[in-house]
């Protein structure tokens, strides 16, 4: 069974989740404070690629807000998971909660996808760009965790500064 997924142009579905201090968030709510919204979909905090997916989304949200982009991460940790991998990481956007993956499934970010070669069912690392009347202009699934965010600024055309060695 796979899953329905979102396509650029479609409005996005309305949800309601407990961000990390769970305080309800709604995707209205999201728009109304940001204007457009990259929301991210990532499988389990404190794991390594969703360490370095979070960590980098920090790393670029001045520029994303600078553009009038607001950023949240969705998963299906619960609330106490997340404040845990909030303030290990200095994460300071929203960090949503949807441990029954209703709003996942409902965005095509749960389901049927490969892991080491079997098929499981699963949360299936994804991306989306909201614009502020709603509708989609980014829809990607399976998405890699690293090099993720430079990708993503580059197609939303905000420019993020060299990373740094060190």
């Amino acid at each position: 069974m796979t899953t329905p997924r979102l396509e650029v142009g479609q409005t996005a579905p309305a949800f309601t989740l407990p961000d990390a201090d769970g305080t309800p968030t709604s995707l209205a709510d999201l728009l109304a404070a940001h204007g457009r919204v990259v929301l991210y979909v990532y499988p389990a905090a404190m794991t390594p690629g969703c360490t370095t997916e979070t960590v980098d989304f920090e790393g670029a949200l001045q520029e994303l807000r600078e553009a009038g982009i607001g950023v949240v991460g969705v998963s299906p940790d619960p609330p106490a998971k997340l404040v845990r991998f909030r303030d290990k990481h200095g994460i300071t956007f929203p960090l949503l909660s949807d441990p029954d993956k209703t709003m996942l499934t409902e965005w095509g970010a749960f389901g049927e996808k490969k892991n080491y070669g079997k098929t499981v069912m699963g949360v299936i690392r994804s991306t989306f760009a909201v614009e502020s009347d709603g509708t989609l202009s980014l829809a990607r699934y399976n998405v890699r965790a690293k090099g993720h965010v430079a990708m993503l600024a580059k197609l939303l055309g905000v420019e993020l500064p060299e990373p740094t060695e060190g």
